[in-house]
């Protein structure tokens, strides 16, 4: 698993694959249809989808008389289950701080609760 992460961070680390990725959840695009909004060729195009599909993130489908590129949902689920692990343990600690807070300031005066008349003579 830990190396299917690493390939799939790495593929999405570039913005080009990002915004290829993106454009994807829409639906399936042939590498010449991905390639349109880009200032570049359709072979570099085809290049970060290679990328995205050695990562497992896409896949190649026949249609027609072309080649669809197809985005796999499965490794979208595998990100997510990792990231979901560590935001739970964040928020955790992040709950673990609050309470820790609260009881600090619970023991506290609060600052501008009390007025001190003793300046109002100057």
């Amino acid at each position: 698993m830990q190396d299917q992460l690493s390939r799939v961070f790495a593929a999405l680390a570039d913005p080009t694959r990002r915004d290829l990725v993106a454009r994807l959840t829409l639906s399936d695009a042939t590498v010449g249809e991905l390639a349109r909004p880009f200032d570049m060729s359709v072979q570099a195009i085809s290049k970060h989808v290679k990328v995205l599909q050695d990562a497992g993130m896409v896949s190649k489908r026949p249609r027609a008389q072309t080649r669809s590129v197809h985005l796999e949902a499965e490794m979208f689920d595998l990100m997510t289950a990792w990231l979901e692990r560590y935001r739970r343990q964040a928020e955790e600690r992040y709950a673990r701080l609050d309470t820790v807070l609260a009881e600090l300031n619970a023991g506290e005066p609060q600052k501008g609760t009390t007025h001190d008349r003793s300046t109002d003579l100057r």
